[in-house]
């Protein structure tokens, strides 16, 4: 199962709004087939696997990190086809929370007499599916806060500049993490400033891009600047108030930009948990926020950061810095939101640490 786990994790950030899952086959203690669910999801990790192995499956022990399918999509039931091809034992990590299946895979697979077990490595398989999971249940994407900042929490120094806080290492690092999320957003404030691409760009990799989002009330995105230019080419989404310039919006579609509108909060900002709704309706399960410190404070404030990669520098830049975090709402000490840390790791003189929110 571990290894199952392995070959799901390839699939993250390419699967949506499909889960990205992982199959074994094991034959007389021999891998006989694996597989892990394709780019945009088809074909299953079940049906990869079972082609590898042919003949071989018949008898085999099948290790499926998610519960094998047992509705007819664009391809014909999992459960279907691991009974077809007449395995004799199917090991299953979690359940499938989706409704069109939830344990009936499980029924399917008994009801033909095959032995089957579940909830190994199950936490492990949660992880891997957390956004799966979250798309499911909450009708939201899982949300990732990523920060890259100075030893005392800053991301530019008091004249603006930024590039480069971190080293080489820690960069390449958040192309991976982009890699494996569905969609990136940040805010007007950054897109405008720095002009960005929002690209994977590591060597063999550029096809990992995700979809870009921008919250641009007022559509400031120059039509020049790099992520209005390849929109084409990459996906790029932007929401906006309803009421913003009309002219500027057709011209932003005419160039390939998918405007959304969402009404603003109380506070006249975006509304979060309306954008993330509407980002999950597309079939983004893992969003990635890379924004500055006001949407990083944004998704604080609303409830709807699961988990933060920071980046910590061997800086310090001090208080007239620019801060990762804008001011947060929070009237006293308790109703913070809490995270535990889930691994620290060196990357060159920088650090990350990953944290996951407790409930």
């Amino acid at each position: 199962m571990h290894h199952a786990l392995r070959l799901a994790r390839r699939g993250l950030g390419r699967t949506a709004p499909n889960p990205a899952v992982g199959c074994v086959l094991v034959r007389d203690d021999i891998i006989v087939g694996r597989g892990w669910t394709a780019p945009g999801g088809r074909p299953h990790a079940e049906t990869a696997a079972l082609a590898q192995a042919g003949g071989r499956a018949s008898g085999a022990t099948a290790y499926v990190t998610l519960e094998p399918c047992s509705h007819h999509g664009q391809t014909p039931p999992c459960a279907d086809a691991l009974v077809a091809a007449g395995v004799a034992r199917v090991v299953i990590a979690m359940t499938d929370p989706d409704h069109r299946v939830d344990g009936r895979g499980l029924e399917r697979l008994r009801d033909a007499g095959i032995q089957v077990e579940t909830g190994v490595l199950e936490d492990a398989a949660r992880d891997v599916n957390a956004g799966f999971i979250l798309h499911r249940t909450t009708d939201r994407p899982l949300v990732t806060l990523k920060v890259a900042s100075s030893m005392d929490g800053r991301i530019a120094t008091a004249s603006g500049e930024s590039r480069w806080i971190t080293g080489p290492a820690a960069r390449a690092s958040g192309h991976l993490l982009r890699a494996t999320h569905d969609a990136i957003l940040i805010g007007a404030g950054t897109a405008v400033a720095d002009d960005p691409e929002l690209t994977c760009r590591l060597p063999g990799m550029e096809d990992r891009s995700p979809v870009r989002v921008v919250l641009d009330r007022h559509l400031r995105l120059p039509l020049t600047g790099r992520l209005v230019s390849s929109a084409a080419s990459v996906p790029l989404v932007i929401f906006a108030d309803a009421g913003c310039d009309s002219l500027r919006r057709d011209a932003l579609i005419d160039a390939g930009v998918d405007i959304r509108h969402v009404q603003p909060d109380a506070a006249l900002r975006p509304d979060i948990a309306a954008v993330l709704h509407s980002l999950a309706d597309s079939g983004i399960t893992r969003l990635l926020v890379e924004g500055g410190g006001q949407i990083a404070a944004s998704f604080l404030n609303a409830g709807l950061v699961d988990g933060i990669h920071w980046y910590r520098a061997g800086r310090v830049l001090g208080g007239d810095g620019l801060a990762a975090l804008a001011p947060l709402e929070y009237a006293n000490l308790a109703a913070a939101p809490r995270f535990q840390r889930m691994t620290s790791t060196p990357l060159g003189d920088d650090l990350l640490e990953t944290w996951r929110r407790q409930a």
